[in-house]
């Protein structure tokens, strides 16, 4: 696809990532697209209710495994506001789910939580490719940015 088409479903998991904040949680949001360009599903965090898993990434893969083909899944993009954690990667991968496109990436995400003073989570944050190097990644997109960074800002500083 084009990156004037991954854009625009970017905006998108961006408009759920701030859904996702405005619900009490943290600010990520993502979709499912086949081959054809149609969105088959999204999803926003929801860890506020304290299940750690409930990442929108880990969701759209267990509901590509009980709704699509072996087939139908290599060929759909994940697209979601901030690279795959380390978990969702795996998850991804064993789903056998295709491409991964992200508006920020946990590099950027990990230098803007030590800017915010956020102690470091339990697991290592490592790139969708040190995880699973066989899926292909675009991203980050600068054009996003500052939107994404606005949302993890209001998370962590929010007074």
């Amino acid at each position: 696809m084009s990156a004037d088409t991954d854009l625009h479903y970017l905006e998108r998991c961006v408009e759920l990532a701030e859904e996702a904040l405005d619900a009490g949680d943290e600010p990520f949001g993502s979709l499912l697209v086949d081959a054809d360009g149609k969105v088959l599903t999204e999803d926003r965090n929801r860890v506020s209710g304290g299940d750690a898993t409930r990442h929108p990434e880990f969701e759209l893969a267990r509901w590509a495994a009980d709704h699509l083909t072996p087939e139908q899944r290599a060929t759909a993009t994940v697209y979601t506001s901030g690279e795959h954690c380390a978990m969702c990667s795996a998850a991804h991968a064993w789903v056998g789910l295709g491409r991964i496109v992200y508006a920020a990436s946990t590099a950027q995400l990990t230098d803007w939580l030590n800017e915010f003073g956020v102690p470091a989570g339990p697991i290592r944050p490592l790139a969708i490719q040190e995880v699973a190097p066989g899926i292909p990644v675009s991203g980050p997109f600068p054009e996003l940015t500052d939107r994404v960074y606005a949302l993890h800002r209001r998370l962590h500083l929010a007074n």
